[in-house]
């Protein structure tokens, strides 16, 4: 990952004639670009590990895998939302005090032992790619911040190939845990938006959810057993998928966005590799009609639908048809594009599609073919990096997703519509908000909204965007939906969290916390109110 971008360099995206016209239009974006700050230039704030301290932890991990220096700092300086990024122009940034890579657990738990007695707080960092300030290096009133980097926890540790379950460690990327598994004929069917960086473990403590949900289900709804280390000592949690030995502790950890324990290793439900796909296309006239369609084939039972089910609205739908390359390829005479894949053996692939297609087209769907599909799969990974594009050419853009009930999703989409224009607006910026289904479930489903809008050169655009966000989460608590689907609490929903869980719910995650954490060394000021 890039300090000051998504992804990598090489596989930046730029911005198609047709976009840039659009922006320049409806939103009065000039082309100009955001000021550049080469890395050697960005102001850290000082380290605060004495000598002293970095010895104890070379002692621990080893000389070489424990460093203070400019670059693995900044690196390691946050996660890569639009604030994030809007941050990297600065000149001073706040930043881990030293960047340490332990390899095994009990280099983990003796490095919780020697912060908690040392007043030290810990971020634990995968792949860097939290967007709801996950991995800002807050030290909690504490004397200083390290960031315990799970690279070297990189291996596929078992794979029980009649049971269906992997133990992967947890500093695996998606794609290096599906090549591992890929040599043994299994799959993940883990495909979120981060797939290419995020990690086994981030997957974890962010309750992520892939594009592939409808078939593979969430990643939780994956997990079997975790290794958690915490300074009261190791969790190994789950030996069988269900079991009715109290609460599941394993709900504990998965979500707990690294405040509980460090989570080292994942037991997961695995399946062969499908050696099937079909993809194919929808068009509705529009997201009502289209999002009834989902909620039919949602509805009509597990196993019998598609892999990935996914509806974009009018809006969406116009500046994807507008991209060629990204998503369609003009072939939508309006209204909206709804995608569908199928993953299996041929003839359940078959079966599946036909019996989604009956529905979908009772639903009042008209089949595109595969071409839009195919599209869409080719540059499903691509998005953060047009999101670079337009920041550079001044405009602002970030995603936000929640959840909702089937009956609710009208309401919602309005509600947070309503509020990220209004809130733009106030500050002098139009706005265009984009929206799809992006995960279906019987009962409900999730809304993922993108917004793109002009930075006000008056305002403080990391400011400009905070009040947009604010006005949006208000949006989302009132119609009663979910803070968050996916992207996790981090900072951003903190401040929201209790009136989702409610006081007692609070209460019980600082008991949870005060338990394993007593120091509160584990990513302070994330998560828990």
């Amino acid at each position: 990952m890039q300090w000051n971008a998504w992804g990598a360099a090489e596989a930046a995206t730029p911005l198609s004639e047709n976009i840039t016209d659009l922006l320049r239009s409806a939103l009065g974006v000039t082309g100009h670009p955001r000021p550049s700050v080469a890395a050697d230039d960005v102001a850290l704030s000082p380290a605060r590990l004495t000598s002293s301290d970095l010895d104890y932890l070379r002692a621990i991990v080893g000389t070489e895998h424990v460093s203070d220096a400019h670059a693995d700092r900044l690196l390691r300086a946050g996660g890569k939302s639009t604030p994030d990024l809007l941050r990297r122009t600065a000149r001073e940034q706040d930043a881990p005090d030293a960047v340490v890579l332990p390899g095994t657990d009990d280099e983990v738990a003796a490095l919780l032992r020697w912060c908690s007695e040392h007043r030290v707080a810990v971020v634990a960092f995968g792949g860097g790619t939290s967007v709801v300030g996950g991995l800002d290096p807050v030290d909690g009133g504490l004397r200083a911040v390290i960031s315990v980097d799970l690279r070297r926890f990189d291996r596929l540790l078992e794979l029980d190939e009649v049971s269906g379950v992997a133990i992967m460690g947890a500093g695996l990327t998606g794609p290096r845990a599906e090549e591992l598994l890929g040599e043994r004929g299994f799959s993940l069917g883990h495909f979120p938006q981060s797939y290419q960086f995020a990690t086994i473990g981030g997957f974890a403590v962010t309750r992520s959810s892939g594009q592939a949900s409808a078939g593979y289900g969430r990643f939780d709804d994956m997990v079997v057993g975790l290794t958690t280390v915490t300074p009261r000592g190791i969790l190994e949690l789950g030996t069988v998928a269900k079991s009715a030995a109290g609460p599941d502790l394993r709900q504990l950890i998965l979500g707990s966005e690294g405040t509980l324990g460090i989570v080292t290793a994942v037991a997961l439900r695995v399946h062969r590799t499908p050696t099937a796909a079909i993809n194919e296309a929808w068009h509705f006239p529009d997201f009502a009609t289209g999002a009834q369609a989902l909620r039919a084939v949602a509805q009509r039972g597990p196993g019998l639908g598609p892999t990935v089910l996914r509806l974009s609205d009018e809006a969406e739908t116009g500046v994807n048809l507008a991209m060629p390359g990204a998503i369609g390829d003009g072939s939508a005479p309006g209204g909206t594009l709804a995608i569908t894949r199928f993953e299996g053996d041929a003839a359940a692939c078959a079966a599946r599609r036909e019996l989604t297609a009956d529905v979908l087209t009772a639903a009042g769907g008209t089949s595109l073919g595969a071409d839009a599909a195919d599209a869409w799969e080719h540059g499903r990974f691509s998005a953060p990096y047009l999101r670079d594009s337009l920041l550079a050419i001044g405009a602002g853009c970030e995603t936000l997703e929640t959840a909702t009930s089937w009956a609710r999703i009208p309401e919602l989409r309005t509600a947070v519509t309503t509020a990220l224009t209004d809130a733009l607006g106030a500050s002098g910026s139009q706005a265009l908000v984009l929206c799809h289904i992006s995960h279906t479930y019987p009962t409900g489903a999730s809304l993922y909204f993108t917004v793109v809008y002009k930075m006000v050169s008056e305002s403080d655009p990391i400011e400009q965007w905070a009040a947009a966000k604010s006005a949006a989460n208000d949006a989302i608590v009132t119609s009663g939906a979910a803070i968050t689907h996916h992207h996790a609490v981090g900072v951003d929903h903190r401040d929201r969290l209790d009136a989702e869980i409610g006081s007692v719910g609070v209460e019980i995650l600082r008991a949870v916390k005060h338990a394993l954490d007593p120091a509160g060394i584990l990513n302070p000021g994330k998560l828990i109110p």
